[in-house]
């Protein structure tokens, strides 16, 4: 049986802003996960303009929160444009990208059950 290990990473009952923890880094996709749990995980992450993910599938429901920027994200064909304070729920199973209009941070919640 594979052992499979559950972790947060961000201070209990203590309150933070969420753009303070994850830094633009020049030419590059940076992360950090929050919270890593068996039913799902809570990741950070900061895109440097035109940086991106291409196109794959995930088998959990994925929910994009962007923090800061602009972010073009591509579900099964479809284009969203999302800005600062907007949010996509990605589907299980569903062939999505994304791509850095301008610099952006996003939080990815992935729904595992």
């Amino acid at each position: 049986m594979e052992h499979n290990e559950e972790k947060t990473y961000l201070p209990i009952s203590k309150v933070v802003r969420l753009n303070e923890l994850i830094d633009y880094q020049e030419g590059s996709i940076v992360s950090r996960t929050l919270l890593n749990k068996e039913t799902g995980t809570i990741t950070l992450f900061a895109f440097d303009v035109g940086q991106g993910l291409s196109e794959h599938t995930a088998p959990f429901d994925a929910l994009v929160y962007l923090l800061d920027g602009e972010a073009e994200i591509v579900i099964s064909g479809k284009s969203f444009h999302l800005g600062t304070g907007e949010m996509v729920l990605m589907p299980a199973n569903k062939p999505h990208a994304l791509k850095a209009i301008t610099k952006f941070k996003m939080l990815l919640t992935m729904i595992k059950s």
